[in-house]
């Protein structure tokens, strides 16, 4: 043996002779560890339920430049969205990257197929999402690449060059709550690998001057245009202007830039200039337009028609509403000079330039405009983008066309009720109402638009049910407009509780919280500076506390890191109140136990329902700077001592998670924020009604739980995006987490109840099977048609009702795996060790070949034990869940499909049932975990009244058993006559005397459609659709018709079908089977003798003597 043999023998034995000793029997599980992994937790999926009735916030559009049919949809805080065929349908192409908050999307002219996106929201509000950077994909959003300035928070713009894709200049907005970050103009020229600032502020200042916007020149790519953005937003105040703002000018392709003030208003020395928006025109690329806002909300539209030289002021329009912060994009039309749009809560267009201005008519469609995208060719043609969706008018604007399928609503905050039997969700949204819909619905369509409605106009926020009475709901408008809203009538009654004479105005956050106690449902808290109690349901209220805030003057304090003067350029409509409370609760044990948080880092709590309050500094909970918000505090559901505080300080650009618990009302903490990652800022906190150690938490990306108080967070990823989840609610009959998303809807993980009994025992189990819920009995509706969108076309928005009938959850330790795939997974790891993976032999690859999959089967028994249902699962580790349709197996014949689909058999009765978990390797079925118990219930009764469900269900086997013997027959006459057809070509090559056997085959072909005639009819009336008279098919098809899409149960006229049906079934039957057991079986011996070959279906002769 020479010593390169050696060396590999060495190399052999070390890496690979012993995992090939390990080599087991089929079906041992795989030995990697089973940690608490969100990949062990990614079968629980979570599920939206929309709305897609009103939409959400869309920051920019893109359209491709050959086929309009493609879009691309930047949504504020919704992630990224394409369509193929003008919106009928949507994909949410962005959802596993690592920012939802959009500013940008942008398609290279000289290959579509690629598509830059710059995450961060383009606009300074109060709510908005924070990005992580420029993203490119190469295949039209199937994949991403993240190719940096993930410091940039904000992305506003993005330019590619015209001829060369590696060059592109990205408009950095910057942080919007903290200086520094990467701000200003960034240029690559290798297509992200490197980027290069080349421009910030008009003093180079980068700690608070951004870039904004940027525009090139058609006709020249190394011509640009950028305006630049001074702002700070701070908890309490916001600046949206400065002396850095403006606008510049390169002719280098970016390298470097000039600014330009020639007639704008940044050539006065106490100007503060603001956001900018920028356009140019294309057909004369000389002019420029620009929106500029100036202080106090003031400014207008500059044009320039000399490339920025110099500048004409054409009007004073500036954005409205919240302030030009949210809005001032202006664009130049592509279909006629000089005709310029500009978005603002009411857009409008200017045909001169910008000096006079026609609102865009707005009838029927939402407002808050802020992109627009434009169709070649088609001057009527607009896309617009607003805080309500999108848009699209083929007229100009005279009528629009509201794209209701993009479910991207932006709620705050989340509650449910008690209705029975599905309960409702509630949710306050930016800029769309409060809106209600059900959790799921009793259709086969599922969660459609209609079934949403409207509770309360304007910007909703926290909203409130009334336990026991699903027809109470409260709900507000920003800064504490709340009001009581009536289900039964539609009526809404303003209770906001006043002030008295002489006393200090009300100071209500933004979001101000709602809360019903949990001991009196008539009793509700709100809350400004001051705590306020109604024990009348809001007719009457009590102010229980003095101001729990810091009361400051918030003018006084920093932005931009130093006071400012009263004359400075403010935005006090963009400001929300500052010193509120802004997060109550009440401890479910102690009556009158009560918590308040604040927006500036207290905490008071109450011992006596108010009549004093001790006040914690958040600044002295560890590790918690003094400046963090309160998002959450939560009272300890079983331990009147126990509170939770989330607690918030991304206003002050710290995005750390912070979450605490005190078992002493407060007086000592401890973090209970694990390994929850970072960034991940903490909106809510949820605790298990049943499991104290069980909690949930809504973070910025996410939502996250714990089966051990807070030690180690497991993300729930399953069917999820990145998003926002800034509320949480459990519905506890259903065991239902809901999650109130800022930007993509509500989503449900519905029965989580699995997870009070996951621990590392449990999960090192080789399986575990859950406790089921109880199972709904009844037929789901089909109100538009028998099919999810019915005939409404692909474009109708349905969100999924959770699995009809009872759903089975499982877990499993390891992988159940092939003998093939064991060896694949050990020569995996020999070639990643870089050793030598040996031949297994001819015995095992045939013995590989030879062996079926593994299987997970559950086994569904009744109360007597019988079987009733037989199901499998998947077999990977992990979780796992399985519906039962509450359906006896389909009784069609293998091969008979029934004419309608996939075949099904009728539900089973009301009553108890079990169900057993096992897995099947090479034929053996083991089981694996102990059987589990559950009821099916009848949901609701009819307006008459009909069989009881056990006679519905017993005449449904009755139905059952005859069609699935009709089924057979159907089958048995087609088999048989191809038989006949086989035996007529072997008589053609026997050497049997012509005569008998020719008569026997006729005869008996003729018999096979006499039988096929009494089941199924004369093929020739059949054919034209003529009357005949009924056949045992059409006596069964009135039996089944009749009562298999109702619980009422069978009528006389069903029963006396199907008793008709099996009296002539009877006959039937047994002249077949004396057909195809005795005739046919005579004739192929006799053709066999006569040297007649051999036929389909016929067993090996024996050779002739």
């Amino acid at each position: 043996m020479n010593s390169s043999t050696l060396a590999s023998v060495s190399r052999f034995g070390v890496v690979a002779v012993c995992l090939l000793l390990s080599l087991s029997a089929f079906g041992q599980r795989d030995s990697d560890q089973s940690d608490m992994t969100e990949s062990a937790f990614a079968g629980l999926e979570l599920r939206t339920i929309g709305p897609a009735f009103m939409s959400g916030r869309i920051a920019d559009i893109a359209l491709h430049p050959d086929n309009p049919n493609v879009w691309y949809v930047a949504v504020g805080s919704g992630g990224v969205w394409k369509t193929v065929n003008s919106g009928t349908t949507w994909t949410p192409v962005f959802d596993d990257q690592g920012s939802y908050s959009i500013g940008a999307v942008t398609l290279d002219p000289s290959n579509p197929n690629t598509v830059w996106v710059g995450t961060g929201e383009n606009v300074g509000g109060r709510h908005v999402g924070y990005g992580d950077g420029v993203y490119v994909s190469h295949d039209g959003g199937a994949t991403w690449t993240n190719v940096g300035l993930e410091a940039s928070e904000h992305i506003s713009k993005i330019v590619i060059h015209p001829e060369d894709p590696n060059t592109v200049w990205v408009a950095a907005q910057g942080p919007l709550w903290n200086a520094g970050g990467e701000r200003g103009l960034y240029r690559t020229t290798d297509g992200g690998k490197s980027w290069n600032r080349t421009l910030v502020g008009n003093e180079g200042d980068d700690r608070w001057t951004g870039v904004t916007d940027i525009v090139i020149d058609p006709r020249d790519p190394d011509v640009l245009y950028a305006a630049t953005w001074q702002r700070h937003r701070t908890v309490a105040s916001y600046v949206g202007g400065g002396p850095n703002s403006g606008i510049h000018r390169s002719t280098d392709g970016g390298q470097t830039w000039t600014e330009l003030t020639n007639g704008l208003p940044s050539s006065d020395a106490n100007a503060n200039l603001g956001k900018i928006g920028l356009a140019i025109s294309p057909q004369q690329p000389d002019v420029l337009y620009a929106a500029i806002e100036t202080d106090r909300r003031t400014g207008g539209v500059w044009r320039s028609a000399d490339r920025g030289a110099s500048w004409q002021k054409m009007s004073d329009r500036v954005a409205g509403g919240t302030g030009p912060h949210y809005y001032q994009e202006i664009y130049a039309s592509p279909h006629r000079f000089d005709r310029v749009y500009f978005m603002d809560v009411r857009a409008a267009y200017s045909d001169d330039g910008g000096k006079t201005w026609t609102s865009i008519a707005d009838e029927s469609k939402h407002v808050d405009n802020h992109a627009l995208a434009f169709r070649e060719g088609d001057p009527n043609y607009l896309l617009i983008g607003s805080d309500g969706g999108l848009y699209e008018t083929f007229d100009h604007a005279s009528t629009w066309r509201y794209i209701d399928n993009l479910p991207v609503t932006q709620f705050y905050k989340v509650a449910v009720d008690d209705a029975e039997p599905f309960y409702t969700v509630y949710g306050g949204t930016q800029d769309n109402n409060t809106q209600g819909g059900p959790s799921r619905t009793d259709t086969v369509h599922g969660v459609r638009n209609a079934d949403w409605f409207v509770v309360l106009f304007g910007d909703g926020h926290q909203p409130a049910t009334e336990p026991g009475n699903p027809d109470i709901v409260y709900a507000h408008w920003q800064q504490g407009n709340l009001v009581r809203a009536d289900r039964t009538t539609g009526e809404i009654v303003y209770i906001q509780p006043q002030v008295e004479p002489g006393q200090a105005p009300n100071r209500f956050n933004w979001d101000a919280p709602i809360l019903v106690s949990p001991h009196d449902p008539a009793r509700i808290y709100h809350a400004s500076q001051r705590v306020w109690r109604s024990d009348n349901r809001g007719d009457s209220w009590t102010m229980i506390s003095e101001d729990l805030t810091r009361n400051q003057e918030r003018i006084e304090l920093d932005v931009m890191g130093r006071q400012w003067s009263w004359d400075a350029p403010w935005d006090t409509f963009a400001m929300s109140n500052y010193n509120t409370i802004t997060s109550l609760a009440e401890s479910p044990v102690v009556e009158g136990l009560l918590y308040a948080g604040t927006d500036d880092g207290l905490i008071q709590v109450s011992d006596n329902g108010g009549d004093s309050w001790r006040k914690i500094e958040v600044g002295d909970l560890p590790g918690v700077p003094d400046t963090a918000f309160v998002n959450d505090i939560k009272a300890d559901l079983f331990d009147a001592d126990t509170v939770y505080v989330a607690l918030d300080n991304h206003k002050y650009g710290d995005f750390k998670p912070y979450l605490l618990k005190s078992t002493d009302r407060g007086r000592r903490w401890k973090s209970i924020a694990g390994d929850l990652p970072d960034r991940h800022l903490v909106w809510r906190l949820v605790q298990d009604h049943v499991d104290p150690e069980l909690m949930f938490v809504g973070t910025e990306f996410g939502v996250f739980f714990t089966v051990d108080g807070g030690g180690k967070w497991i993300e729930l990823t399953g069917n999820a995006p990145t998003i926002s989840y800034r509320d949480l609610a459990i519905q506890r009959r259903e065991n239902d987490l809901v999650g109130a998303t800022f930007g993509r809807g509500f989503w449900i993980l519905d029965d989580y109840s699995a997870l009070r009994d996951v621990d590392a025992e449990t999960l090192a189990r080789d399986a575990t099977l859950f406790e089921p819920r109880d199972a709904w009995w009844y037929i789901e509706r089909g109100v538009l048609g028998d099919n999810e969108k019915g005939s409404q076309g692909h474009g109708l928005y349905t969100a999924p009702n959770p699995p009809f009938g009872a759903v089975f959850t499982y877990h499993l330790a390891e992988t159940y795996k092939t003998d093939e795939q064991q060896r694949q997974a050990r020569e995996k790891e020999i070639l990643e060790a870089r050793g030598d993976v040996p031949f297994p032999g001819w015995e095992q690859v045939e013995a590989e070949g030879r062996q079926p999959d593994p299987a997970i089967l559950l086994t569904i028994r009744d109360a007597d034990g019988n079987v009733v249902r037989r199901l499998e699962g998947p077999v990977e580790k992990g979780f796992h869940r399985v519906a039962w349709d509450l359906r006896m197996p389909a009784p069609n014949a293998i091969g008979d499909a029934g004419g309608w689909g996939e075949p099904q058999g009728f539900m089973v009765a009301p009553g108890t049932y079990t169900v057993e978990l096992a897995k099947r390797i090479d034929g053996v079925v083991t089981a694996l975990a102990e059987q589990q118990s559950f009821d099916v219930v009848r949901m609701r009764e009819g307006a008459l009244e009909g069989a009881e469900p056990a006679e519905t269900v017993a005449f449904w086997k009755r139905l059952s058993d005859m069609q699935r013997q009709v089924s057979a027959a159907n089958q048995v006459i087609v088999e048989a006559r191809a038989k006949v057809d086989s035996l007529g070509a072997a008589l053609a090559r026997s050497t049997a005397p012509a005569g008998e056997l020719d008569a026997e085959l006729h005869a008996v072909s003729q018999r096979l459609y006499a039988i096929a005639e009494q089941l199924q009819g004369k093929r020739s009336l059949t054919e034209l659709n003529e009357p005949q008279g009924p056949t045992i098919g059409q006596r069964l098809f009135v039996a089944m018709i009749g009562t298999g899409r109702s619980t009422y149960g069978p009528t006389p006229t069903h029963e006396r079908s199907l008793e008709i049906a099996e009296q002539q079934f009877d006959e039937v039957r047994a002249e077949l089977n004396r057909l195809v057991e005795q005739r046919i079986p005579a004739l192929e011996d006799a053709l066999f003798e006569a040297g007649a070959p051999w036929t389909p279906g016929s067993p090996v002769p024996a050779g002739i003597d």
